[in-house]
């Protein structure tokens, strides 16, 4: 190219680049509307800029996200089941996080592991409120507040393993004091323990009907009176204690459920009724609640997939592996074997008020935890209408 070429050129390009935007934006505008269509165009570039930001940056939007209310489960326009039913200001409807993963045995997750986002954001889409709390939960409190209010969650309760009968009563008090601190400060008043003195539910070579602990007169002696204690100091901070009867425990089936009632004072010690645990150790979910119905101030809802939890005796294979083989499902499976309509009525009938919390360990690579989620809160929204 010729030095008078390369000038042409160049004093295209400058040329080119003379035309303002102002020029190129009024090239097809009648006279009249220039004005005012350049103010438009202005202001469509402006909201186009700003779309964007916030596509890319959306943390940067708003330093105070509002909280997600979506729920893939409508509300029904059909009477509940249930009369009576439960006063939905006195109510919550929460589930454990055990359907995604199992914090007593992390092999029961999927690889890579679910993130706690994915759980907690899988427990609103299904319609839940609250959540029991998991060691995949941030375990800093204001991180935590901030990923519960983002999806206008909070937490049903704590979970706290006493060791009376091994004579660790300084460490469970510690433990418990602890929990109670991070209740207050979540806003919550349940606590749920249960004695773990000798307990055979997270080893594997155990069957956890046969090889539980049976404690001595003096370990329920000092378990009693260790849970009486608790229980006055829960109370006199504005919190309940909520015992949890459970599977390869000492307290696991119907005269260790009344003995531990017998010897504990009602106003401080208070029951948790687990229908997946009751109805693994034989005893009737029903029985219980009707005896206990005043007692009973939280409620997990376990279902049993009856033909799995028979082959489960029959081999007397250990809890965590029945968990595995699929004994535990939600309220609503087809495959459930446990009425839960008595139950509800019965609790409902008596005024219960506190956190009905579904409760299903199962294993994520087998069965959909959010699908899970969801047949277990239409379930209880046809049943009980909350």
């Amino acid at each position: 190219m010729s030095d008078a070429d390369q000038g042409k050129s160049l004093n295209s390009k400058e040329k080119v680049r003379e035309f303002p935007l102002a020029s190129v934006l009024q090239a097809d505008i009648p006279p009249r509307w220039k004005p005012l269509g350049i103010a438009r165009l202005i202001v469509l570039l402006v909201i186009f800029v700003i779309g964007i930001t916030y596509l890319a940056f959306p943390a940067a939007a708003t330093a105070q996200p509002k909280p997600i209310l979506v729920s893939l489960v409508s509300p029904s326009g059909k009477a509940a089941l249930l009369n009576p039913t439960f006063d939905k200001k006195k109510v919550s409807l929460g589930i454990t996080p055990t359907g995604w993963s199992n914090g007593d045995d992390p092999s029961i997750d999927l690889n890579p592991p679910i993130r706690y986002q994915q759980i907690l954001s899988e427990m609103a889409l299904a319609g839940f409120q609250g959540s029991q709390m998991s060691g995949k939960f941030p375990q800093e409190i204001s991180e935590l507040k901030s990923e519960l209010k983002l999806r206008n969650l909070t937490i049903s309760e704590p979970w706290v393993g006493t060791k009376f009968t091994e004579g660790k009563e300084s460490e469970t008090l510690q433990e418990f004091e602890k929990q109670m601190d991070f209740m207050k400060q979540i806003g919550g008043t349940q606590i749920v323990v249960a004695e773990l003195g000798y307990a055979v539910h997270q080893d594997k070579s155990k069957n956890p009907l046969k090889d539980r602990p049976e404690f001595t007169d003096e370990q329920w002696q000092q378990m009693t009176k260790g849970l009486n204690q608790l229980g006055s100091i829960a109370k006199a901070n504005g919190m309940q204690l909520c015992y949890h009867p459970h599977v390869g425990t000492g307290v696991q089936d119907l005269k260790d459920i009344d003995k531990l009632m017998a010897n504990t004072t009602p106003e401080n010690v208070k029951l948790l009724l687990d229908t997946g645990h009751l109805y693994y150790a034989g005893v009737d979910p029903l029985a219980v609640t009707r005896e206990y119905a005043n007692r009973i101030k939280h409620v997990h809802l376990k279902n049993i997939r009856q033909s799995v939890l028979k082959e489960s005796k029959k081999d007397g294979i250990s809890f965590l592996d029945s968990i595995q083989k699929g004994v535990f499902t939600v309220p609503g499976d087809p495959k459930g074997d446990i009425e839960f309509a008595p139950i509800l009525q019965e609790l409902a009938k008596a005024h219960y008020q506190g956190w009905l919390v579904v409760e299903a360990e199962q294993d994520p690579n087998k069965t959909n935890p959010l699908e899970n989620a969801v047949i277990a809160r239409t379930y209880l929204r046809e049943l009980t209408g909350l």
